[in-house]
């Protein structure tokens, strides 16, 4: 973009100033010294329930919740979601331990069941409780 300015803020965030408008934006982080590191290290309870918060792999741990089993067109269609999008989120819900991807072949075919783990379970149930234990503050207050 022509006549923009981008300085880094203390977040480490580039914040793009429209000399036009005058107006700022912030945009992805220019780089985050550490972020990897800490990130492998952390596990806390925050950071698994944000991964499950996003809509599309809570429509998947939702929907495997109530079905033993699903393929992988099942939930594409189910969920009105591309390939390579499922396949991202569900990569990400498999790699925490909270799905599992079993795939064979039936006539030289490709097919892709996915099931929801016991981990998988209990780290819903635990979302569930915080979800409802929000909305009865929300209510109440």
């Amino acid at each position: 973009m022509r006549g923009d300015m981008v300085a880094k803020s203390s977040a480490g965030r580039a914040v793009r100033e429209t000399k036009a408008t005058g107006s700022a934006r912030r945009s992805a982080p220019l780089h985050r010294a550490g972020a990897a590191a800490s990130a492998s290290a952390e596990t806390s309870a925050i950071a698994l329930e944000q991964l499950i918060h996003e809509r599309t792999r809570l429509g998947i741990i939702s929907a495997l919740a109530v079905n033993e089993t699903l393929r992988f067109n099942e939930l594409k269609q189910l969920l009105g979601i591309t390939d390579g999008n499922l396949s991202v989120h569900a990569r990400k819900l498999e790699d925490a331990g909270y799905i599992a991807c079993t795939k064979t072949f039936a006539n030289r075919l490709p097919k892709t069941e996915f099931n929801l783990t016991p981990a998988g379970r209990r780290a819903l149930e635990k979302y569930l409780n915080h979800m409802e234990a929000l909305i009865r503050a929300t209510r109440e207050g």
